[in-house]
């Protein structure tokens, strides 16, 4: 397990990839904005993303409207 800062509060998470933490949230990678130690990320980016105890994650939820 690894310890992680999700959205300002502790959380441990089996996931060791931010695309398996999307998946072990069952949040679809096409509809969330990604922020991994400050830094957002693009969607090619989260494939490569790696987690490690202590990283501070954000997630966002994106909503089209008009």
């Amino acid at each position: 397990m690894v310890s992680i800062q999700l959205n300002g509060k502790e959380r441990f998470v089996e996931a060791l990839t931010l695309v398996e933490l999307l998946k072990e949230l069952k949040l679809p990678i096409s509809t969330v904005l990604v922020e991994q130690n400050g830094l957002a990320l693009l969607r090619s980016e989260l494939e490569k993303a790696s987690l490690k105890s202590g990283d501070q994650i954000e997630i966002l939820s994106v909503v089209a409207g008009g």
